[in-house]
């Protein structure tokens, strides 16, 4: 089976692991230069031992493999670490305190020197995975403090996956060496979601939370904007949870036939 032609590639013959750069620089020499790479992982979870190997090392071992093919890094918007209501785009300071979000910073430095794209997603929600409609069904969601309020953030699967493909069909002078923000439309307050996700399905809002919330979620309270994405052409399929839930037929029949989520979004 020959290398050279696209034709003959298969999930097999390009799988590969991206820490070891031996793997990486067989793989160089079998396959044609890429259009354009990709870097979306999840570190199931781990900790910055699993970062480093899966997002650190991977980039650096990607860069210098294939440095002729534009690198888009699959980033997070859990890089911002302000925490005052403010709005957030791409020239506001990405200083995380967490030490997972800083290794995920510095694979970010690495993807903007080898003028590769960055995006920075916030939460993920679609079929089977919404940390809050989850909640909201199982009864385990509380809302927190009206005098407390915290925005949330989220991007459906299918918008996160159609800014990735739209940022790689743009001309690669314009969109290497950028990091955008890819994020829904609306930022609502805890309290809001929960009462409109219970509006929706015409149920009782969430009790009050009787303890402060002390999880890395109550620490998140700021809202992302979108717009330099927008500014690309980019437009969300779902501009918001609800819309979601009222536009694509599978989510809530997917909720009922799927077991609970690995990761919350």
């Amino acid at each position: 089976m020959s290398g050279n032609s696209p034709e003959t590639l298969t999930a097999e013959n390009i799988r590969c692991d991206l820490s070891n750069p031996a793997e990486l620089e067989k793989l160089s020499r079998t396959i044609p230069q890429p259009r354009a790479i990709v870097h979306c992982a999840s570190s199931n979870r781990g900790g910055p031992d699993a970062y480093r190997k899966v997002y650190l090392r991977g980039v650096e071992n990607l860069v210098k493999h294939f440095p002729h093919s534009p690198l888009f890094f699959i980033s997070s918007t859990s890089v911002y670490a302000q925490n005052d209501g403010s709005l957030v785009d791409e020239d506001c300071p990405a200083e995380p305190e967490r030490e997972s979000s800083q290794i995920l910073r510095e694979a970010e430095d690495i993807t903007l020197a080898h003028q590769g794209t960055v995006l920075r997603l916030s939460g993920i929600y679609g079929p089977g995975r919404s940390f809050y409609l989850r909640s909201l069904l199982d009864h385990s969601a509380r809302l927190e403090p009206a005098d407390k309020p915290r925005y949330l953030n989220q991007i459906h699967r299918d918008d996160a996956a159609a800014a990735t493909d739209h940022l790689i069909q743009q001309p690669a002078p314009v969109v290497g060496g950028q990091i955008y923000n890819v994020t829904d439309d609306h930022s609502p307050t805890q309290r809001e979601c929960y009462q409109s996700l219970a509006a929706f399905l015409h149920r009782s809002s969430p009790p009050e939370s009787n303890s402060e919330n002390k999880s890395k979620r109550s620490r998140k309270h700021r809202r992302i904007s979108n717009q330099k994405l927008r500014d690309t052409g980019w437009q969300t399929i779902y501009p918001s949870l609800l819309d979601a839930l009222n536009n694509d037929p599978t989510f809530i029949p997917s909720f009922i036939h799927c077991p609970k989520e690995a990761k919350k979004s």
